[in-house]
């Protein structure tokens, strides 16, 4: 069952003019020197000046500039075992994990409707989810690597999937491409991201905040997944998450794919997703009982980050993670969805 949570509030205070992103750094689907299982273990427990300043965010808009608005954070829960992780076994590198368990959607009927049709492209590389009728979850770190802007973020776009017509009734030979997704784009009207990912609680980058939210300039008619605080591991049925993304080797094709979550911190979830770059990005969702309802729902609880490198007892280890939802980073992106805190109390 989804649990109810009082979220904590995220009231803006002020806004100031940034200079122009330069829009020059190249895109890099997987992060070296991340702040991964070993230092979370030994961040400090933000406190509240801390989350203040990592919950304040830029926006850049599609004509190049670009502000920063500082907020406060009112009753907000710091966790003294914030960023505890358990132990688990070194692993070896690879990104898909013994047999390749993702799927391929060719159906039109499953590639246009719930929950399939939430996922769109990011023309960056990445992907992304549909989280209200204009705005668009995604990763950080696939428009920005923590020191500028990427490059072709300035004219960015996103792709909904639309399913490719038949022309004027020739096929050609040889070609299945009918269920192939083609997508509509649409420009993108600001970006937010959080401070906390320019500047983490360490000297590296910090993964907790690899999250940002894109405005459309033209909203879809589209049905779109809803936001969820994430549940510990304990309360997942059989600790499975979902999500579908556009994977680089798997070029036009929607691939969806399951899987168990192996750890956990208060911030990540680290998983064995079978999942190549291009998928990073993608809305983890979960489906579970809404309250006192019969209904079955699904909600969006983490943002996949994507396959990351980090050093483990000095040697380079990787792993799949994603960036859970918590009442804070819930309290954040509803307030970037609707530019207040009234519609977002209750997570």
């Amino acid at each position: 069952t989804w649990h109810l949570k009082k979220i904590p509030q995220i009231v803006r205070e002020r806004t100031f003019s940034l200079d122009s992103p330069k829009f020059e750094a190249k895109t890099k689907l997987e992060l070296n020197s991340v702040c991964g299982i070993e230092c979370q273990r030994k961040l400090p427990v933000p406190s509240l000046s801390d989350l203040k300043n990592l919950l304040s965010y830029e926006t850049v808009f599609e004509n190049g500039t670009r502000t920063l608005t500082e907020v406060n954070v009112l009753g907000a829960v710091l966790d003294p075992d914030a960023n505890t992780t358990t132990q688990r076994p070194l692993r070896m590198k690879r990104q898909i994990y013994g047999t390749d368990s993702r799927f391929s959607i060719y159906d039109k009927k499953f590639m246009t409707n719930f929950p399939f049709n939430t996922a769109v492209k990011i023309s960056t590389g990445c992907s992304g989810i549909l989280v209200s009728p204009k705005h668009v979850l995604t990763a950080a770190h696939c428009l920005h690597n923590g020191k500028d802007y990427v490059k072709g973020s300035k004219r960015l776009r996103v792709g909904l999937m639309k399913t490719k017509s038949r022309g004027n009734g020739r096929k050609r030979k040889g070609a299945k491409r009918n269920g192939m997704p083609s997508f509509q784009w649409t420009r993108v009207k600001s970006t937010h991201i959080p401070k906390g990912w320019f500047k983490g609680v360490s000297g590296d980058i910090a993964l907790d905040y690899d999250y940002a939210v894109l405005e459309l300039k033209r909203p879809h008619k589209r049905k779109y997944m809803d936001l969820g605080i994430s549940p510990t591991i304990k309360m997942m049925p059989g600790s499975m998450i979902h999500f579908s993304g556009f994977d680089n080797d798997r070029s036009g094709q929607l691939v969806y794919r399951f899987c168990s979550i192996s750890d956990e911190s208060n911030d990540l979830f680290y998983q064995y997703c079978d999942a190549e770059p291009g998928s990073t990005g993608s809305g983890i969702y979960l489906r579970l009982k809404e309250p006192n309802k019969k209904k079955w729902k699904r909600k969006i609880i983490a943002v996949y980050s994507g396959h990351q490198w980090v050093d483990i007892n000095g040697e380079q280890q990787d792993y799949n993670v994603a960036v859970r939802i918590t009442p804070l980073k819930y309290a954040q992106i509803c307030f970037w969805i609707h530019g207040n805190d009234e519609n977002c109390t209750q997570g």
